[in-house]
């Protein structure tokens, strides 16, 4: 991701300032960080949260795509509100992913009076993803719940129970990412699903997130970038 970012950010006429990997962690201080006007964070989610951190506390606008670190979210998103300061998360930045979403809110809403009908999700990504199930599959999932009166709760397996929503994570390479939200009933079938066929799409939208949130205050998601 940070390779295909740095592409497209150049293209579009971006400074590349500072780039930290595991080779030159100790480039990962408050000074350098303040060398850029945005910074965009995709690591992992063992590190994800203390990166957004310093990067709140240096005072720069942070878009950040790393999941498996939301427990901590809320601890983030009130040290930025306490501090006057701007950050963008997203357990997707695609574009197509991002219209994905509100087709699955509309379409959730729709089966709400229709208890004949399950919902179930997959989410298949390659082998060297670390968390499961993805964060994209999470946001699905949630949205449904808020929305769909038969499910309470989304499980990352098979359980058979009527008021679980059951997420099966597949990791098969090579697989950027898809995405399946399915509504069965013993009549019919009904299926959305996102198939991405490389990372390009997810590097434009945290471009474009990071964009946006140049010289802005406060928290924002990819609906408020994409006018959504």
């Amino acid at each position: 991701m940070g390779h295909a970012i740095e592409e497209i950010a150049v293209q579009r006429g971006h400074e590349i300032v500072l780039k930290v990997g595991i080779e030159n962690i100790e480039d990962n201080t408050i000074e350098n960080i303040r060398k850029a006007d945005v910074a965009i964070e995709f690591t992992g989610p063992e590190i994800a949260f203390d990166n957004v951190m310093r990067c709140l506390e240096a005072g720069v606008p942070v878009v950040s795509g790393s999941t498996g670190w939301l427990e901590r979210f809320n601890e983030a998103t009130k040290y930025c509100n306490d501090h006057n300061g701007a950050m963008i998360y997203a357990s997707n930045f695609s574009v197509g992913v991002n219209i994905f979403f509100a087709i699955n809110k509309r379409l959730a809403e729709m089966m709400a009076s229709h208890s004949e009908y399950n919902a179930s999700l997959i989410e298949i990504h390659h082998t060297q993803k670390k968390d499961a199930p993805s964060g994209t599959a999470i946001s699905l999932a949630e949205d449904i719940l808020k929305l769909a009166p038969q499910k309470n709760k989304w499980v990352n397996q098979p359980t058979g129970k009527a008021n679980e929503l059951e997420i099966l994570s597949e990791r098969i390479d090579p697989a950027p990412g898809t995405h399946i939200v399915t509504w069965a009933s013993d009549i019919d079938n009904i299926e959305i699903k996102h198939t991405a066929h490389n990372r390009k799409g997810f590097a434009t939208g945290a471009v474009l997130a990071a964009e946006f949130l140049n010289g802005k205050k406060g928290i924002y998601n990819m609906s408020d970038v994409l006018g959504l």
